[in-house]
């Protein structure tokens, strides 16, 4: 017998997926559409020269290597799902970002309930329509150009239109995920492109190891650590928040008299996740692709000695990496969080801080205390972003390209929430049988 607010066990976990029915299911959903999605990662599109097309890429190209990790190399290979997840991830941060402006969109999320939810996740798949096609135009006039076949304006309408549809499907499919499967589809899909990329990571630095002599196992040796450092660490403050106190007044119902209550107010100390990493990635990338475009050779220097990890003037790249970091983190926190709504929900429901008047104190002091969080979180973020890249660079194992912050972040948040929501449908499970017996 197991007590019903107790964690599930690992033995019980495994019990549930494999005897009851509806988890069971609903992991055989999961499974079989990411295992689609992956195989359809190797369907190729038409018309491109691949060899020529696999050799340019071969080098150190970064916006290849940042936007390839989101589509499990989907990007790199030029499959039909080669934008994967991408447009609709962009179109979620679009959204975010408008609801915070525009107030229509703020009223949808805050006042219309479920349904305002449901427009605003309609709104978002047509932006990510929009932004696919954008995307995938872009591509296929600019990119795929010097490695097309036939080049022309039905080769760009070919192509664009399999990337879009690929694109669609993908989101399609993500939603199926988060309604009848386990997870968050999109989340999980970025999950399994991250982790589609290690056999080889894992493979190549094999080859390196054995290649060089003993200095170099060591050096690998030393790399791994850090990065299993680097998740510790990453468990560590993505589980970590500051729970603020909150006491209830007394409440009268009908002749019984409710003791005032205490609970408390929990604020993460990384309120952004991965975003803000995300966010400085995509800016210092802006420069790489200018550059594609703009053939000056005084700019391409700039960029290249000061704007790319790993180069003598890297601490640039290192020192613009963390002040990014740490603004996204600040704008994306207050995109969370707004402590004026938190203090007058608090109002209204007759809930106070101990030792805080109610009102603009109130808000005051959960600013306040935000802010602090907000820049710890920010200081982690930044060591996380710079540290193993940096490490990587001095090291000179260059096995692990693109494996850097952003994976391991997503890795591990992705891993927390999917275990928590299977551990949550255990817990349901229990009381079920409770009510039954």
């Amino acid at each position: 017998m197991n007590n019903r607010d107790q964690a599930p066990t690992a033995q019980e976990t495994f019990m549930q997926m494999a005897q009851a029915a509806g988890l069971r299911g609903r992991l055989l959903v999961t499974i079989g559409i990411l295992f689609l999605i992956r195989m359809g990662i190797h369907i190729p599109i038409p018309g491109i020269n691949r060899d020529q097309f696999r050799e340019a890429v071969s080098g150190n190209n970064q916006i290849l290597s940042f936007l390839d990790i989101f589509s499990g190399g989907g990007l790199s290979a030029l499959g039909v799902f080669a934008l994967g997840i991408l447009p609709y991830i962009n179109a979620s941060i679009i959204i975010q970002l408008l609801t915070a402006a525009i107030p229509a969109l703020e009223n949808l999320q805050k006042n219309e309930g479920e349904a305002g939810r449901r427009r605003i996740s309609q709104i978002t798949r047509y932006v990510a329509l929009g932004w696919g096609v954008v995307q995938s135009t872009f591509l296929a006039a600019f990119w795929l150009k010097p490695f097309a076949l036939n080049y022309g304006p039905f080769f760009v309408a070919q192509t664009a239109i399999a990337l879009v549809a690929g694109s669609m499907f993908v989101m399609w499919a993500s939603e199926v995920i988060t309604e009848r499967g386990v997870g968050n589809g999109a989340s999980l899909l970025i999950f399994v492109n991250i982790v589609a990329t290690l056999p080889k990571a894992l493979g190549d630095t094999i080859n390196f190891a054995q290649t060089g002599g003993r200095e170099t196992v060591g050096r690998v040796v030393v790399l791994l650590l850090l990065f299993l450092a680097t998740i510790v660490g990453i468990v560590f403050v993505q589980e970590g928040m500051r729970r603020i106190p909150i006491i209830s007044a007394r409440r009268q119902v009908g002749r019984r008299v409710l003791a005032e209550q205490r609970s408390y107010l929990p604020l993460r100390l990384n309120q952004g996740g991965v975003m803000p990493i995300i966010f400085a990635t995509a800016v210092l990338t802006l420069p790489l692709l200018v550059e594609n475009f703009v053939k000056n050779p005084e700019y391409s220097k700039i960029v290249n000695t000061y704007l790319v990890p790993g180069r003598s003037g890297s601490w640039v790249y290192a020192l613009v990496e963390l002040i990014s970091i740490v603004f996204f983190s600040y704008f994306y926190s207050s995109l969370i969080l707004n402590p004026v709504d938190v203090a007058q929900n608090l109002k209204k429901m007759g809930s106070s801080i101990p030792g805080i008047r109610p009102g603009k104190a109130t808000s005051e002091y959960i600013e306040r205390v935000t802010n602090r969080l907000t820049f710890l979180g920010a200081i982690f973020l930044g060591l996380i972003a710079i540290i193993p890249t940096a490490v990587e660079s001095a090291l000179n194992v260059p096995t692990f390209k693109g494996l850097g912050a952003t994976s391991l972040l997503i890795l591990v948040g992705v891993a927390i929430d999917t275990a928590r929501q299977v551990q949550t449908y255990i817990i349901s499970q229990r009381y079920e049988g409770m009510v039954k017996q």
